[in-house]
């Protein structure tokens, strides 16, 4: 596990952690039978936190854990024609527009949740049949006849057997968008 640590105004980098803890208010210190050792020699400064309870095998041994994904944080879609694209997505679907815009060549934009990942839209020849882009949204029949109303053509929306009512429509560059809602 690679953590940061603030010590005074230095930033620590800590390589490993054995028994060690984080305390309220974002303090570092180890727990009963824990060693911390500080590389000043290292190109970044280093924390190793040692457990003294480990067996002699263990002692002095560094475990990383692997990172975890947190969340998806954005995708971005090449596109033909900004000024469409953007139209298309904050008023046909309703995204709010972050950054950019029409006839700008890098255009951000994100659902009203602001938890739910970006949208991230970059000027150039468009790459298509990379898989789907899915939203789940309040009322997959409804968004239906708002997208036939404003003259596009998706499929008919159908219930799935993993649990979800959806429907797929390209968007203007062909990528492929599903919009979804899991089954009451």
């Amino acid at each position: 596990m690679l953590a940061a640590v603030a010590a005074g105004s230095v930033l620590l980098r800590v390589d490993a952690i054995y028994g060690a803890g984080i305390y309220a208010g974002g303090v570092f210190g180890p727990m009963q039978g824990s060693a911390i050792t500080y590389h000043s020699h290292l190109p970044y400064h280093h924390l190793t936190v040692r457990s003294r309870e480990h067996s002699s095998t263990a002692r002095g041994k560094l475990v990383r854990m692997a990172p975890t994904i947190e969340k998806l944080s954005a995708v971005t879609f090449r596109v033909a024609n900004m000024t469409e694209s953007v139209r298309f997505y904050r008023d046909v679907l309703g995204m709010k527009l972050l950054y950019g815009g029409e006839g700008t060549s890098f255009s951000s934009l994100r659902s009203e949740n602001l938890q739910s990942a970006i949208l991230n839209l970059e000027q150039g020849e468009p790459m298509t049949r990379w898989g789907r882009l899915i939203f789940h949204v309040t009322d997959v029949d409804a968004l239906w006849t708002h997208l036939k109303e404003s003259g596009f053509n998706p499929d008919t929306p159908r219930d799935a057997s993993w649990g979800e009512r959806f429907f797929h429509m390209p968007d203007p560059d062909g990528h492929e968008l599903s919009f979804a809602r899991p089954l009451p």
